[in-house]
């Protein structure tokens, strides 16, 4: 039994790592995209008129939801993970 925990842990510790990584990934492309964002011009800036501005924030609205979702995502595989080594090692105290 002890050996399949330490499986599962291993599996889990390997699955977290990946994560980290994908978080990583994901704090570079948010830096570079507020780089661009700082350098866009402050004024004057040609959207095309109403219809433009209105796109492009629908643009930049569906990107962000995007990203969140995603964070939310990993969340909730963290919080699986470790709810599953919880069990485990509840049950496993029990024997």
């Amino acid at each position: 039994m002890q050996d399949k925990i330490d499986e599962m842990i291993t599996h889990m510790s390997h699955s977290h790592q990946q994560m980290a990584r994908v978080l990583d990934a994901e704090r570079h492309v948010v830096v570079r995209i507020s780089q661009i964002i700082h350098e866009l011009p402050d004024s004057d800036p040609d959207f095309d008129g109403v219809s433009g501005i209105i796109e492009s924030s629908g643009q930049i609205n569906k990107n962000i939801i995007a990203y969140l979702g995603g964070i939310a995502d990993l969340e909730e595989a963290l919080a699986e993970t470790l709810s599953q080594v919880v069990r485990e090692l509840g049950s496993y105290e029990e024997e």
